[in-house]
């Protein structure tokens, strides 16, 4: 794969990833997609460290240059616009108001870090405490930072004296090689029961400077404690001030923006005394963790989410493992199914994840076929030791009776979300599970105790959503594989042609969504793929309509209508882009929607998509008939010219012509649909921006755009001034400040380019226009909105 991207499915999460042949180092030729290996790989001994910490990035988008010429970066705290919804994220307050800071808590969100270029991690010594608030410091870092002309021998000398104090003290440092000059020094902290630390950043801070200052006053022609650079020619600067809570520091196992891919690399004091003691590069990481080299592995905390499993059982009365700090993850997905003879007897379903074991206890054991559901009740999460725990817990302890392993392995994650865990088990050689796609649904409750559907499903099908009880039915049993593809694209076409084809339909303006029907609920895909079901409640949700079938899958539009009754593709804008559950909530009322259907896909386990649209069509009309909004069918014109007049006389957008014999094609653009459009409208890319003035002064003032040439690459296209609401204004300026670049990606007149910011070209949009000039200019072009169903390269010129 090369520069067009893919998107690609990691611990059960969707994700876009691109340019992965792209140099970031060139003096090394190291490229994207090694450095996403890398934080893949390494991320088994990284996460531990991470998880709980706010991070601040430090991005190279244009890679990092050479050692002469060296690239610009940036920091950045906010997290970006755009990025996956599954990303944690916590506030801090500052001056200016609350940032949204990522939370790196899994491979996943490590993968997406690395796409957007964020090198360099960097967090500080605290963790989020389970209310949200700042924790106290559950580590103490010295970074000791050597002055012109001392180099990292100076460095190992000043931290074999740090260790010899911080030991007296009764903590055990280890050394990281910074990956740029110097050396950090890191110590672990006590901690309370609830995992956070018992001294303030303020006392830590004070700690460390006092120490600094003994070391210096120890050794004042090897040490300063002083950050003047006056101070530091031929000594190391021991920089205590990182253990201030607004201070951060690079995460251990980080990669560097350096002139090569050196890293944040945890050593041993053995490594420490070695002469030719140097910085180690990405590939020296890997080789080491490879071989179970790991000397940050003692300062790892044991995962919150395991407190109350200890608080459960008593380490003097049971066989069971009691981590003293987190274990070691693995590079792949692990599970272990043990058959447990309590009080009565059952199997207990452990996935790894996050450190720890998630569990469920399942009282029938896994379903031998898709026509079972069994119970599932989620347990209390169990540390990793207990994928190989086998053995007999006492009478009278949470748990008695005696344990065995049924089976283990480890799990290719689909899909994993608070309600529904989707992968394929594959069990030991001869083991009694062998190889399963296997599917965790929650029906009630939260957390402990709540209870789960576990479904053994088809194997080679689609991923599905087996069937849980209904409020309105009350039934249960399997579901059906109902998993949404690629919808099928109309082509461009004229309406000569369109008559031809037998019949036509309304070209409704709104946003194309593929719905999923099974086990009672609706579950909608965006014509990129993108899950949008939390997005519009009215048509999933609890209450939603309720088709009469087990499973299916349809096609439609999801449309938003103006107080005059029409399509209003920028009343819609106030509703897709929304992900935060109270904002849904309070514009579900202001922006209503509708979801108009056009096709039938899937019903009651038949694929449909092979039989002509017609049938397709009567079918669809069957299953919807009798439902109240917001799911409608949309109407059908047995005449084009018809559509089209009764599309003009309401100020639609056009109309779509249909063969009415055709087959459904998932993800192929066929000349079997041919739309037409009334209005002028063009999908376009922005490309730069045009700055304010009077009441824009601090938004924009015009968009630069671009569409595809004749060529297929991007050429400039005009700009658009008109057509935005504030709110508009606001939140494009905050999707394109992180997409900023200093070169444009298209030629651009001079006139329009004098006062230019230049974006790099990933957000579509749709724009209205009266013609095109004789140089291919978009001439009197009004702003639609964002188009976040279209990726660049989906782009086409419009007839």
């Amino acid at each position: 794969m090369t520069s067009g991207g893919q998107v690609v499915q990691i611990d059960g999460r969707r994700l876009r990833i691109t340019n992965l042949d792209k140099v970031v180092y060139p003096e090394t030729g190291t490229t994207k997609g090694e450095i996403i290996d890398y934080v893949t790989r390494v991320a088994p001994v990284m996460l531990p460290h991470l998880r709980g910490r706010p991070v601040t990035r430090k991005r190279w988008v244009e890679g990092v240059g050479t050692a002469d010429a060296p690239e610009s970066s940036f920091f950045t705290k906010q997290l970006e616009p755009g990025a996956p919804e599954w990303i944690r994220r916590m506030p801090i307050e500052h001056s200016e108001g609350p940032k949204e800071y990522p939370l790196a808590d899994d491979v996943p969100t490590l993968v997406w870090l690395a796409q957007v270029a964020a090198l360099e991690l960097h967090v500080p010594q605290w963790r989020f405490t389970s209310s949200g608030g700042r924790g106290r410091p559950d580590r103490l870092v010295l970074d000791l930072d050597p002055g012109p002309g001392a180099g990292l021998a100076e460095c190992a000398e000043i931290a074999r004296v740090a260790r010899g104090i911080l030991t007296g003290m009764g903590l055990d440092p280890v050394p990281v090689t910074s990956g740029s000059k110097g050396i950090h020094l890191y110590a672990a902290l006590p901690v309370e029961e609830d995992g956070t630390g018992a001294q303030t950043s303020e006392q830590t801070s004070a700690v460390a400077k006092e120490l600094a200052r003994s070391i210096e006053a120890d050794h004042p022609d090897l040490a300063t404690s002083v950050m003047s650079k006056a101070l530091r020619p031929g000594k190391v600067f021991i920089d205590w001030s990182q253990n201030n809570a607004s201070k951060t520091t690079i995460a251990p196992y980080s990669l560097r923006g350096r002139a090569r891919p050196w890293v944040a690399a945890p050593r041993t004091w053995e490594e420490l005394d070695d002469p030719g003691l140097a910085q180690l590069q990405f590939e020296d990481v890997l080789a080491r963790v490879a071989a179970g080299i790991d000397p940050f592995a003692v300062l790892a905390p044991v995962p919150a989410a395991l407190a109350p499993y200890l608080a459960k059982r008593d380490a003097s009365k049971t066989p069971e493992p009691m981590p003293a700090t987190a274990a070691a993850a693995s590079h792949a997905t692990r599970f272990v199914i043990q058959e447990h003879h309590a009080s009565s007897l059952h199997h207990d379903l452990r996935i790894e994840r996050d450190g720890v074991l998630i569990s469920w206890a399942v009282p029938k054991g896994v379903p031998d076929s898709p026509a079972r559901n069994h119970l599932a009740v989620m347990t209390e999460p169990h540390p990793l030791e207990y994928l190989e725990f086998e053995g007999t817990i006492p009478h009278g302890e949470y748990g008695a009776g005696g344990m065995t392993i049924w089976d283990s392995g480890t799990v290719d994650l689909e899909k994993w979300r608070d309600d529904e865990v989707i992968g394929t088990f594959t069990g030991r050689p001869g083991g009694r599970l062998g190889t399963a796609r296997l599917a965790l649904i929650r029906t009630s409750g939260s957390g402990e105790k709540s209870q789960w559907l576990l479904h053994r499903m088809k194997e080679g099908r689609p991923v599905a959503r087996p069937e849980r009880p209904s409020s309105r039915s009350g039934r249960s049993g399997p579901g059906q594989d109902t998993a949404a593809p690629q919808p099928m694209l109309a082509e461009n076409g004229t309406a000569g042609l369109a008559r031809s084809r037998g019949w036509a339909e309304i070209k409704w303006d709104g946003i194309r969504a593929l719905g999923s029907w099974s086990g009672g609920r609706m579950r909608l895909h965006a014509r990129s793929g993108t899950d949008v079901t939390a997005r519009y409640p009215e048509l999933t949700a609890d209450g939603a309509p309720h088709l009469p079938a087990d499973d299916a899958i349809v096609d439609g539009e999801i449309v938003a209508f103006d107080s005059e009754g029409r399509p209003s593709f920028t009343r819609l804008q106030n509703r897709m882009h929304l992900t935060r559950a109270r904002e849904i909530e309070r514009e579900v009322v202001r922006t209503p929607v509708v979801y108009l259907l056009f096709d039938l896909l899937r019903l009651n386990g038949h694929d449909l998509t092979g039989a002509p649209l017609r049938q397709r069509r009567e079918l669809l009309e069957q299953l919807v008939e009798g439902l109240d909004a917001p799911v409608q069918v949309t109407p059908v014109f047995d005449d084009v010219d018809a559509a089209l007049a009764a599309s003009s006389e309401f100020g639609l957008e056009g109309v779509v012509a249909k063969d009415p014999q055709s087959r459904y094609r998932p993800g192929v653009r066929s000349d079997a649909w041919l739309k037409l459009k009334l209005t002028r409208a063009q999908e376009v890319v922005i490309v730069g921006i045009r700055p304010g003035n009077g009441d824009r002064a601090g938004t924009f003032g015009s968009l630069l755009l671009a569409v595809p040439g004749d060529d297929g690459r991007l050429r400039y296209a005009g700009r658009v001034g008109t057509g935005f609401t504030d709110r508009m204004l606001r939140d494009l300026l905050t999707r394109l400040q992180p997409l900023r670049v200093d070169e444009p990606a298209v030629d651009v007149p001079p006139p329009e380019a004098s006062d230019a910011l230049w974006v790099r070209p990933e957000l579509v949009g749709e724009v209205e226009f009266a013609n095109w000039t004789p140089g291919g200019i978009l001439r009197h072009a009004r702003w639609r909105g964002l188009r976040p169903d279209k990726t660049v390269a989906e782009v086409r010129l419009e007839s």
